[in-house]
């Protein structure tokens, strides 16, 4: 197991930052959400705890009084971590059409790294992504791992109206939106799977640190699954993983 040298600040009265290196690395989320279920599970007066890709900022149920001490039970809970069984993952597979009526952007990603249409299409849906972590709207996964040669800039331009369920790039990433809304990364298909359903116990299937990979369906295929979610009939395909 990896360990690195965190930084701490009190951020305020009743919240602190934890800082890794601030790079966009797999190992190091991976650390980060290892570390964030650590707190979860043995930790007292935590009241939430919010990730990025490399911080946790704890929020506390009451003031910090001794910030040396806590620090210090914070290190050595890090520490003392490795004793830790690792928590399952799971890989879920979720369908997404590629059609050109959903792939609003293909043509763009296609001329910028001088791929073909099917090219991106394999690309995408051959590689096993990495859920980072889950903001700026309720259930959107941003996925790293995304092949090289389908990186591509964000627009200059935002869309006003993103459609729900749009799969898209932006930059080193690949992600979903979960609801329609305005956005700046480049679409190359739709999913008929709901990401965020507030009337679920749980409302986002997947958690940070879990995987991602995408399958080709039609478009006939696709309003199918898309009926059968309408009705709760539809059960995504997931795999645990034992790592």
């Amino acid at each position: 197991m990896n360990s690195y040298n965190l930084k701490y600040f009190q951020y305020n009265d009743n919240s602190l930052l934890i800082s890794w290196p601030e790079r966009i690395d797999e190992n190091i989320n991976n650390d980060v959400n290892e570390f964030k279920k650590r707190l979860e599970t043995g930790f007292k007066y935590i009241l939430e705890i919010r990730s990025s890709y490399c911080s946790l900022l704890l929020i506390f149920n009451k003031k910090i009084n001794n910030i040396n001490k806590l620090i210090e039970k914070l290190k050595n809970l890090y520490l003392s971590r490795k004793s830790l069984s690792k928590y399952d993952r799971i890989l879920w597979n979720i369908p997404v059409c590629y059609e050109n009526s959903f792939a609003l952007d293909i043509d763009i990603i296609s001329k910028q790294n001088k791929i073909s249409k099917e090219d991106i299409i394999v690309r995408h849906s051959k590689t096993i992504y990495s859920i980072y972590l889950i903001g700026f709207l309720p259930g959107f996964m941003y996925l790293g791992g995304l092949d090289n040669a389908l990186h591509t800039p964000r627009k200059e331009e935002p869309r006003l109206r993103v459609p729900k369920g749009s799969v898209a790039i932006g930059g080193e990433q690949t992600g979903i939106y979960p609801q329609q809304s305005p956005g700046g990364w480049n679409i190359l298909g739709n999913t008929p799977i709901n990401l965020f359903d507030k009337s679920k116990d749980i409302p986002c299937f997947a958690k940070p640190g879990d995987k991602v990979k995408f399958f080709q369906v039609s478009e006939d295929q696709y309003k199918l699954i898309e009926k059968e979610m309408e009705f709760g009939l539809y059960e995504l395909n997931k795999e645990v993983l034992n790592d």
